[in-house]
């Protein structure tokens, strides 16, 4: 099981990031368990209406609506997870941790404020990462 903050999951679906190919490769052979709750796509909606992400989309021939779509039918949808005791600088990114505690998920960040909580959240039996462990 695996939980995707935003930045993730624009890197699969507006940047085409080549080193997300592997995590989208997991997740479209449905090999990876992708959770994720209502809170996580209103994120992602209200993020792919910034003014950076925009002209990303735009380049290349996306929608936000098409992302959108790739999160619905890839993610696994859960309930809000309750609070898992590792409390998160950035609230946004709090519901992510709280759902990889919860489902002791591999949890992938580019966020330093997550990144930072690694050996925290390790205790809880979750691994967080950047990008997939090899």
């Amino acid at each position: 099981m695996i939980v995707l903050d935003t930045n993730i999951v624009l890197d699969l679906f507006v940047f085409d990031d080549v080193a997300a190919a592997p995590l989208r490769t997991s997740l479209e052979a449905r090999t990876l368990q992708w959770l994720a709750t209502s809170l996580m796509r209103e994120e992602l909606q209200r993020v792919l209406g910034y003014h950076q992400v925009v002209p990303n989309l735009t380049k290349r021939q996306r929608t936000a609506e098409g992302v959108l779509a790739h999160f619905d039918r890839l993610a696994q949808w859960r309930e809000p997870a309750p609070h898992a005791g590792v409390r998160c600088r950035d609230r946004d990114d709090q519901c992510f941790i709280d759902l990889a505690v919860a489902h002791r998920a591999l949890l992938l960040s580019k966020d330093r404020a997550v990144l930072g909580l690694a050996k925290r959240l390790h205790a809880h039996g979750v691994y967080v990462g950047s990008s997939l462990p090899l």
